[in-house]
């Protein structure tokens, strides 16, 4: 009898138990201190026809497609492509659960066409009709480097220095995922900063995209793209405004809105947000108000709160908040932080960033949305 309930408060349980399902790890290219370039196995898995066959206790890897049969062992340098016996430059490898095998063998035997992007560090793997892009990485496995670091650092712009607080996020780390929030979980609300973060886990969150911060209406509408698991939350078409975008392999990049319009019909984007203008194009200062709509003639010049994100070229998210810089100001400091590529945020009142607990920059109102961070 004392089996039998306790078998029933299980069952109980398991219904009423919210089950969390984790993310999946981004799969990346990984580029070795020896240029040797290898892709995650289950990449693989995105071409048809492709079958994989991996055998626990001797470490072999078996792939087929069509009349191709390659052999592989985790560190070993040989190889068979059918009956040939062919020695590796190095060897496949396991990596924090992940299987990585040499892409030029791979490629080579497979067909697939390789394309690397540098100004996006990503690589596109193509076969027939499916195409895959991937960051790389360099130098480090993403379990190696560091997740998410803080810091209080200064900026001297001309001849002020300007004293920043600044969020470093490892995005291909196999444990940071990434999220688009809304305030409330709905378009229109508004939710304290710090709560929003609490209620979805988030270790770090910013304040996102513009909204009607000043409107009586209870329902403050917010401006531009907004995108979360692969989902479009708002839309915004005609609007020029630079959109921090990203994938579900974590490869993210700043497009225009015309841009994004298409990306999103391609069905590749994991989130999204919209803001503006943006600060930094491949390392160098770039701005453009007037083609991103911006028709305020003071947007250059007036000073304020500021947020603003960059990404640099080994895939580091860069958040960072600010006081009494123009956006001019804005993107030198973007720029001497690392930023490869860089947009404003909205700012002013709304500026805030929340990091491990607490405000490392408190908003001075309720915010409509925030790019948040997530450890696990």
């Amino acid at each position: 009898m004392k089996k039998i309930t306790a078998l029933v408060i299980l069952f109980l349980l398991i219904l009423v138990t919210p089950i969390y399902a984790a993310a999946p790890v981004p799969m990346l290219v990984y580029v070795d201190q020896s240029n040797h370039s290898f892709i995650p196995l289950r990449l693989l898995n995105s071409y048809e026809g492709v079958t994989i066959n991996k055998t626990t206790k001797d470490k072999k890897i078996e792939i087929a497609q069509g009349d191709t049969r390659l052999t592989l062992f985790a560190g070993q340098s040989v190889a068979k492509a059918n009956d040939q016996t062919i020695r590796l430059q190095k060897a496949p490898f396991t990596d924090n659960g992940s299987t990585y095998v040499p892409l030029k063998f791979i490629s080579q035997h497979l067909n697939l066409q390789v394309s690397w992007q540098k100004e996006a560090s990503s690589v596109h793997i193509s076969q027939g009709t499916t195409s895959v892009s991937l960051p790389v990485l360099t130098g480090k496995l993403p379990g190696s480097t560091t997740p998410i670091t803080k810091a209080h650092k200064s900026f001297k712009v001309g001849s002020r220095t300007f004293s920043a607080k600044v969020v470093t996020i490892s995005m291909l780390h196999p444990k940071v995922s990434l999220d688009v929030a809304l305030a409330g979980n709905s378009i229109g609300k508004v939710e304290n900063l710090s709560g929003l973060a609490k209620r979805n886990q988030a270790v770090v969150a910013i304040n996102g995209t513009y909204f009607d911060a000043y409107t009586k209406n209870s329902y403050k509408t917010p401006y531009g793209y907004l995108a979360s698991h692969g989902k479009l939350l708002k839309k915004s078409s005609g609007d020029q405004r630079t959109v921090f975008t990203y994938d579900a392999n974590h490869l993210a990049e700043l497009v225009s809105g015309p841009a994004f319009e298409q990306r999103l019909s391609q069905g590749n984007v994991e989130g999204a947000l919209q803001a503006g203008p943006r600060l930094v194009t491949n390392g160098k200062v770039s701005l453009n108000i007037k083609a991103e709509g911006f028709k305020d003639p003071k947007i250059l010049t007036g000073g304020g709160a500021r947020s603003a994100l960059g990404i640099t070229r080994d895939h580091k998210l860069i958040l960072l908040t600010t006081s009494g810089a123009t956006i001019p100001q804005l993107a030198q400091i973007m720029k001497q932080a690392g930023a490869y590529q860089a947009m404003n945020l909205d700012g002013g009142a709304s500026s805030g960033l929340y990091y491990n607990g607490s405000y490392l920059t408190t908003p001075g109102r309720q915010i409509s949305n925030a790019i948040i961070v997530k450890y696990q």
